[in-house]
């Protein structure tokens, strides 16, 4: 079977392709009968004919159809036709015009305003209360599963390992370890029993990233990351993002909770809630800088580049950030001082025997010596207008995981390495 899109599948023109994805690749097409473009979701060929696992990406695929198909919410994906034609097998949905996936709201330096995150999830909650009171649970509700168009409206897409509980149901997904792990229920990741819950957990998860851009159980790893949906507590989201009401908080942490009795039981509930908490959204005061607003001027800088989210956050939650005024000495030289700084915003001068030497601007550090060897500074460093800085030292760091220990270590012995490289040059042009 060709790789290349077919031109028709039934009636269906196929026009260009729009995304592809583990489940299969998305074109844009047009139904002739209705005059509408529509968007026609095609198998992976290779999938189908693997002979251990082709007849279960199948059932997976058509079972998008089987279950969205029995639903109608203008917050769900409208799904149309299915067939197959010349062995190509394909779903026919609604095609949301100039829509993107939840997945880039989720990025530290692209949030929406927080009375939009709520109107989002308000709509995901009400979307999955229809869903699952005609007993379908979808069991992979993420940022990439959930589409919004131009207007902001929200589409709940990919039933492909949804399951049906009703009673009457001869349906027999497999309910183990299926879809995806940051975003898994503590039962999920259990392989226990599942319930509706499951998806407002998930739901949980997608609310709390859209409103920091941090996932609240950050890990590096499979096991790690199980551990933490199963054990830690998320952290305050008042803590991380300025604007956000008490409310707004306890209704994060109820639709986090591991235990289910604690945990919101309907999605109505959840969408109750969050109808009364956006209110008082426009009521919020003003607050002072938040972490994650530190998150964003630091991972702007070129200290930090290549550096994946998670690590940032590590490198922001373990440093201390520390804001001095025009003038005001960061270290004295002859102190004995082990840490390092990072200048996020402002500049300093370097003085050595009452004589300025340098200055540093956004970007730039210094203290390395003393970070690596605990010594004596060896000139003092005095702040110029308005500065910020993050300051870490070894045993901080040594606290964050080890890609971020490694990676850090990689990008500080560079820095030194150019440092010391500057400094020998300078020295041999003196003499």
């Amino acid at each position: 079977m060709s790789n290349a899109p077919p031109s028709r599948l039934g009636k269906y023109e196929v026009l260009r392709e729009i995304n592809r994805g583990s489940m299969g690749t998305v074109y844009l097409g047009h139904d002739p009968y209705t005059d509408r473009p529509v968007a026609i979701k095609v198998a992976h060929a290779e999938q189908l004919q693997d002979e251990e696992s082709g007849d279960r990406y199948r059932k997976m695929f058509f079972n998008e159809a089987h279950m969205a198909g029995r639903l109608t919410h203008p917050n769900i994906v409208a799904i149309f036709d299915a067939g197959v034609d010349e062995e190509v097998c394909y779903i026919v949905m609604e095609f949301v015009e100039g829509g993107q996936t939840l997945k880039s709201f989720c990025k530290a330096d692209n949030l929406l305003p927080v009375e939009k995150v709520v109107e989002v999830a308000f709509k995901c909650a009400k979307a999955l209360d229809y869903a699952h009171k005609q007993g379908v649970i979808h069991r992979d509700v993420k940022p990439t599963n959930i589409l919004v168009t131009r207007d902001m409206d929200v589409k709940l897409a990919d039933f492909s390992i949804a399951h049906l509980t009703k009673l009457d149901s001869t349906e027999t997904m497999p309910l183990g370890l299926v879809g995806s792990p940051r975003y898994m229920s503590p039962e999920q990741v259990c392989e226990d029993f599942i319930t509706n819950q499951t998806d407002l957990f998930s739901l949980g998860v997608v609310i709390f990233e859209l409103l920091t851009g941090r996932h609240p159980f950050l890990a590096d790893n499979f096991s790690r990351l199980v551990q933490r949906i199963l054990n830690d507590p998320p952290p305050k989201i008042t803590e991380l993002r300025g604007g956000i009401t008490p409310d707004l908080e306890r209704i994060v942490e109820k639709a986090l909770a591991k235990n289910r009795d604690d945990r919101y039981k309907m999605g109505g509930e959840l969408a109750a809630d969050l109808a009364r908490a956006y209110d008082s959204l426009l009521e919020q005061p003003q607050v002072n800088i938040t972490e994650q607003e530190r998150f964003v001027a630091v991972k702007a800088l070129d200290f930090f580049q290549g550096f994946p989210d998670s690590e940032v956050w590590e490198i922001v939650a373990a440093g201390k950030w520390q804001d001095y005024a025009d003038r005001n000495e960061i270290i004295l030289e002859g102190e004995l001082d082990d840490s390092f700084y990072i200048i996020v915003h402002g500049e300093v001068t370097v003085r050595k025997n009452n004589k300025d030497l340098r200055s540093l601007f956004a970007g730039d550090c210094f203290g390395e010596m003393g970070y690596l060897a605990k010594t004596k500074r060896t000139a003092t460093i005095t702040a110029r207008g308005p500065t910020s800085l993050l300051k870490l030292n070894s045993s901080v760091i040594g606290q964050a995981s080890l890609n971020c220990q490694v990676r850090f270590l990689k990008v500080f012995l560079r820095t030194l390495i150019h440092r010391l490289s500057v400094t020998t040059e300078r020295m041999s042009q003196e003499l």
